[in-house]
């Protein structure tokens, strides 16, 4: 998944996206998932990574991921 460009993310979790002027804010999983997606890893680079990192079950991460992907397709966050 590819995050758009211009999509801003503080360190304290406020998503921002200029062309809307819309803002969202994100836990600190929401905040890593997004900026590995803006580092251009694959999901299951994402899923490895947040498996380790927060001792979650791989189905859990699957398909929370799976959520929150469809979340930011929805409100036009990702191309």
């Amino acid at each position: 998944m590819k995050i758009k460009t211009n999509i801003a993310l503080s360190d304290s979790g406020f998503l921002f996206n200029p062309s809307t002027g819309d803002s969202y804010s994100v836990n600190p999983i929401g905040q890593e998932i997004i900026r590995l997606f803006q580092e251009h890893k694959t999901m299951d680079e994402v899923v490895k990574q947040i498996t380790k990192e927060y001792r979650i079950d791989k189905d859990t991460v699957e398909k929370d991921l799976y959520d929150f992907q469809n979340m930011l397709q929805s409100y036009k966050l990702s191309e």
